[in-house]
């Protein structure tokens, strides 16, 4: 049977738990890439662009898109990603596991400052619609569930193959 990644889930506060339950994502997605070589993690197994390494440069997308865009207003522009969810998977040239998993570092330490001490109940209008900072965790954490189990399946495919 899993375990839970918080201690104590009865009493932590939802905060700790949607955060950890994140930060577990966070971390098990880049993973998946573990042990590929550079032609694997870009290996294309199914029509559409998706890849273990677009999967990574798009859950970067995603954590730049709703926790700068969203919660400051920058524009994606500004930001420096793509800017469509669809573009997001498209990989260049100079993309490689190990740049995209700093990238990746970087912009998660980024979305943590963007939300730091703001409570949840907070109303961010940064993308023209307003939302809560919790609806921008909630957000994220759906794209990385649905995300990192398509990772897994790619990896099982490689790994197969």
């Amino acid at each position: 049977m899993p375990t839970s990644p918080v201690s104590s889930p009865a009493s932590s506060s939802e905060r700790t738990l949607l955060e950890t339950f994140l930060d577990g994502c966070r971390t098990a997605l880049p993973a998946t890439l573990d042990g590929l070589d550079e032609e694997q993690v870009r290996r294309r197994l199914v029509p559409s662009r998706t890849t273990l390494l677009g999967l990574l440069k798009h859950l970067t997308y995603v954590e730049v898109f709703w926790f700068q865009h969203a919660v400051t207003g920058a524009s994606l522009r500004d930001l420096g990603v793509a800017s469509t969810p669809d573009r997001s998977f498209v990989l260049r040239k100079d993309d490689s596991a190990a740049s995209l998993r700093a990238a990746h570092a970087a912009v998660v330490e980024a979305s943590r400052a963007a939300v730091a001490g703001r409570p949840f109940d907070d109303v961010v209008t940064g993308r023209g619609r307003p939302v809560s900072v919790r609806f921008v965790h909630l957000q994220v954490l759906k794209e990385y569930a649905q995300h990192t189990g398509h990772a897994d399946i790619l990896r099982e495919q490689l790994l197969a193959g």
